[in-house]
C-alpha cells in the first residue's frame, strides 16, 4: 500500500505533485455515486482521494461493479486483505474492463490503486467504463459516446468533388518566382576600393 514506500522528494515529488493536480473531486464524486447506483451498496461517495482510495482499494468492489454489469465477468473474488489478493482483484477488474469495452489507454496500473501513485486514472478508467454501461442495459454517466456516422458517396460524387478548390486552401493566383536569388553570385563593386 502507499504507506509501505518512502516519502517522495525532489523530482519525484514534483511529479507526484502534478499527478494529483490532476485529479478531480467532482468526477471521482460522480463516479463513487455511479458504482453505488450500480452494485446498490451504501458506500461513502464523497470525492476527496482520501475516501476514493479507501472505498476501492482492496478492488472487490470494483470486482462486484464488473460482475453486475455483466454477471460472471470476474470468476472469483477474493475477501482477503493480504496485499496480493486485494492486487489480483485489482487485475481481475481490469481484465474485465477491457473486456467490456474499455480502451488500454484509459485503464490503469494495478499501482496506480494499490500504492495510491496514480487515482486519476482510476477515475478516468470509472468513466470510460461508465460510458460503456449502456451498451449492457446500466445506467452510464459522462458523456454520450458517438456513434458512427458513415456516409456511402457514388464514384461520381467524389470524382465532382476533385474538381472543386476549396477556399481554406488558398489560392496562387498571380504568383511567380521573381526575387527568389537562389543560385545569383554576390556582385561586389570595385569602386569602393
Amino acid at each position: 500500500m502507499a504507506t509501505n514506500r518512502a516519502t517522495k522528494s525532489g523530482f519525484a515529488a514534483e511529479a507526484q505533485r502534478k499527478v494529483n493536480a490532476k485529479y478531480s473531486e467532482e468526477l471521482a464524486r460522480e463516479s463513487l455515486e455511479w458504482i453505488a447506483s450500480i452494485t446498490g451498496d451504501g458506500i461513502s461517495t464523497a470525492g476527496d482521494m482520501d475516501n476514493f482510495y479507501e472505498v476501492l482499494k482492496d478492488g472487490q468492489l470494483l470486482c462486484k461493479l464488473v460482475n453486475t454489469i455483466k454477471p460472471s465477468i470476474v470468476k472469483k473474488v477474493n475477501s482477503s486483505q493480504m496485499a496480493f489478493k486485494c492486487m489480483e482483484n485489482i487485475n481481475a477488474f481490469l481484465e474485465a474492463a477491457r473486456e467490456l469495452g474499455v480502451p488500454a489507454q484509459e485503464t490503469f496500473q494495478t499501482v496506480d490503486l494499490w500504492e495510491r501513485q496514480n487515482l486519476n486514472s482510476v477515475v478516468i478508467c470509472l468513466q470510460s467504463l461508465g460510458r460503456k454501461a449502456g451498451n449492457y442495459g446500466k445506467p452510464s454517466i459522462g458523456p454520450k459516446e458517438a456513434e458512427k456516422n458513415e456516409r456511402l458517396f457514388s464514384e461520381e460524387k467524389l470524382k465532382a468533388g476533385q474538381t472543386i478548390i476549396g477556399l481554406q486552401m488558398g489560392s496562387n493566383k498571380g504568383a511567380n518566382q521573381s526575387g527568389i536569388n537562389f543560385g545569383n553570385t554576390r556582385h561586389m563593386f570595385d569602386f569602393l576600393l
